[in-house]
């Protein structure tokens, strides 16, 4: 994680990953999601960005709102206050 508490895209998708019972690889995860075999392996690395579209995949997946996915709690309540 970020020094400064705040986690990065990359590693809330690890973590997201990581925390699923039983843990699936990520060529495993990226099959079920529908992404390309190396896409999600890019993505936890931060050597690619998803689009849109992938990020949709990605949080039906894991059934969470495209909110959670791509910002970290703080980073959505900051944007709260806006």
């Amino acid at each position: 994680m970020g020094g400064d508490g705040v986690s990065t895209f990359p590693e809330r998708l690890q973590r997201l990953r990581e925390s699923q019972r039983p843990v699936v690889s990520r060529y495993v995860a990226s099959e079920l999601m529908g992404l390309s075999r190396d896409a999600l392996r890019r993505y936890e690395r931060g050597t690619r960005e998803p689009g849109l579209s992938e990020l949709k995949l990605i949080a039906n997946y894991y059934n969470i709102s495209l909110d959670k996915l791509c910002w970290d709690e703080g980073e959505q309540d900051s944007k709260k206050n806006i």
